[in-house]
């Protein structure tokens, strides 16, 4: 932790953040669960004077490691939204998720947090695992809507290098039809979808600061930042980062890699993407879409409909 705090005042310094001005905070990435509550408190009362009023500070939870002495502890500092990494109220699949929670410890930690007093609770569900069927994601839908939450983030089940499913592709289903079915099932319960993976009664400003193309700091082993044109990389690995807590590696951006990724993430959100960025040529080609109902314009953005088809739209509109 003291590596963090010394990265953390170092980077507060030198990329000038004025007081009162950070929006959002989010503790995550890992298991910051795991990590005793008091230990984070040196880090809440330095950034204090930073934080805008009406901040939202969100942390990430493992449902086994998250008791309710952590929670209290998290909320006692100011934390106010919990996203927990549930993805699925079936044991089954769980263990060959190789997640050590079961579907009660879920369960008991989202209810301690809503007893706590969190009033945002957001929970993780992965699909496309290789068991995964329609009634199967049906039935953690609605498990998941019994529990107070007001948030739920679905994720496409992708096979990451170095891990023990890389060895197993199979365990991937590659079934685009999930998506859809639990998609229509979740804006059937009163969810609406603001990004392509994202649903919620309420909308996380963590969240739309990215799709927003806004600026925001990491901290930590391998959290990357993005200030003006430049991303910025810290050492991935935890020895390292503990040794050399101000190292960071620039990579600067040019207008063309701004503009692609301003283009691919409005179009997967509700952000929507402004006319006036997109040279001639690209704003053909988005009228193109518009004519053709795939894309909607209205108050000088245009807006994606199906976040599913991000991908594929954002080519359409970038490709010479």
């Amino acid at each position: 932790m003291e590596a963090l705090y010394s990265s953390l005042k170092e980077k507060i310094y030198k990329y000038n953040i004025k007081k009162n001005s950070i929006s959002s905070l989010f503790i995550g990435g890992g298991t910051p669960s795991v990590v005793e509550a008091n230990m984070y408190e040196a880090i809440f009362n330095f950034l204090k004077p930073y934080m805008a009023e009406n901040i939202e500070i969100t942390t990430e939870a493992n449902p086994n490691s998250a008791t309710k002495k952590w929670l209290e502890g998290m909320f006692s500092l100011g934390v106010n939204r919990v996203s927990f990494g549930v993805q699925s109220f079936n044991d089954k699949k769980l263990k060959e998720l190789n997640r050590a929670h079961s579907s009660k410890d879920a369960i008991l930690a989202v209810e301690n947090a809503y007893n706590i007093g969190f009033k945002n609770i957001s929970i993780d569900i992965i699909y496309d695992f290789y068991s995964d069927t329609k009634e199967l994601i049906l039935s953690d839908l609605k498990q998941a809507f019994k529990l107070p939450i007001n948030h739920i983030s679905s994720y496409e089940l992708t096979i990451e290098k170095a891990t023990e499913f890389t060895k197993r592709p199979e365990v991937k289903k590659n079934s685009e039809n999930l998506g859809f079915i639990l998609r229509d099932y979740i804006l059937k319960r009163g969810f609406k979808q603001y990004e392509v993976s994202n649903y919620g009664a309420y909308q996380s400003s963590h969240n739309l600061g990215y799709w927003q193309h806004k600026e925001y700091l990491g901290i930590g082993a391998g959290a990357v930042g993005f200030i003006a044109n430049k991303r910025l990389y810290p050492h991935t690995n935890i020895e390292k980062f503990i040794k050399e807590p101000y190292f960071v590696k620039e990579e600067i951006l040019s207008s063309e890699d701004i503009l692609t990724e301003k283009i691919f993430l409005g179009l997967r959100s509700i952000v929507g993407v402004e006319q006036n960025i997109l040279p001639k040529k690209m704003q053909e080609k988005a009228d193109i879409l518009v004519n053709e109902k795939k894309l909607e314009f209205k108050n000088k953005h245009y807006y994606n409909k199906e976040f599913f088809l991000a991908d594929e739209l954002t080519l359409f509109i970038i490709s010479d």
